[in-house]
């Protein structure tokens, strides 16, 4: 029994598609859910849905009965960060509790000296988990993802191409973006497949880009010049301030940002190609998609 936790998240939900597609049987494949109601697209594809809550140890213990390999999906709690940690190690717990023979575990892409990153506090809730989880005695399996590339459209804002000007002080950064749905399939891939326990394995694109690069490929598909400034911080946070974004925002841009002119997740690989049997989208290939798609006065 393969455990899919995050079931009702967009990556938790894609690699139950990608397990299906992969022809998994529906009765093989159990799911975890905070609220059964909001289940009902996924009692619709025959997956077993199971209660449980990352901060309720024993809904946890309860819902990970039978299973023999488990999906973690990264906590995405939206409060203090520790939260997320004391969340994956309940996981793990719980399933050393019951007998999961595998965890494979979604953690996020990092390189030496990361302390120094700006995003250093949220990579290490990683490294924490990880070092709990191969601790364990449980296989596990460790995907290091690269940042999504449905994160450009949140850092550009609305109306870029008709404002011309790309406002972000990622300075020359780069990082290997890649597609959320293709990190789905690959820990699809890793969930049906064999020979894969006890394995870290990084997963980004083959190539990494900057917002330089990205006002150009904004600038070709819109037929519209597109700019890239990168101001000062201070001038960055006034800016958003007098737009009236709220604070906590102003810090996830800047934080981001900053983490970005940093190169933290600038580390290209091809790993990622070799479980998808094929190139990953790459950074023009999405630009395409999503700003010819729906046009490219408001991001999706």
């Amino acid at each position: 029994m393969i455990l899919v936790t995050g079931a009702t998240g967009q990556f938790g939900g894609k690699a139950i598609d990608h397990l299906l597609k992969k022809g998994i049987e529906s009765s093989e494949i159990s799911v975890l859910v905070r609220d059964a109601v909001k289940s009902k697209a996924l009692r619709e594809k025959g997956v077993e849905i199971r209660v449980g809550d990352y901060a309720n140890y024993d809904s946890l213990v309860g819902a990970f009965s039978g299973v023999d390999k488990l999906l973690l999906v990264s906590s995405n709690d939206r409060q203090a960060v520790e939260n997320r940690t004391a969340h994956h190690l309940n996981v793990i717990k719980a399933a050393k509790e019951t007998g999961v023979k595998h965890i494979v575990y979604t953690s996020f892409v990092r390189k030496p000296n990361f302390e120094d990153s700006a995003i250093a506090v949220f990579q290490n809730s990683h490294v924490e988990s990880e070092a709990f989880l191969m601790n364990s005695g449980i296989d596990y399996t460790i995907l290091q993802n690269g940042i999504y590339l449905e994160m450009i459209p949140v850092f550009l804002g609305e109306k870029v191409a008709e404002k011309g000007v790309i406002l972000f002080p990622a300075r020359d950064g780069k990082a290997s973006y890649v597609l959320r749905e293709e990190l789905a399939e690959a820990a699809a891939h890793i969930l049906a497949t064999d020979g894969h326990q006890n394995k870290l394995y990084q997963l980004t694109n083959t190539a990494s880009v900057s917002f330089y690069d990205i006002a150009e490929e904004l600038s070709r598909v819109t037929g519209k010049k597109v700019s890239y400034q990168s101001p000062p911080v201070a001038e960055f946070e006034s800016t958003l301030k007098n737009f009236g974004v709220p604070d906590q925002y102003i810090g996830m841009f800047t934080m981001w940002a900053v983490a970005l002119s940093q190169n933290t997740m600038d580390a290209d690989d091809n790993t990622l190609e070799g479980f998808l049997g094929r190139k990953p989208t790459s950074m023009k290939q999405f630009i395409d998609q999503v700003y010819a798609k729906v046009g490219f006065e408001t991001a999706p």
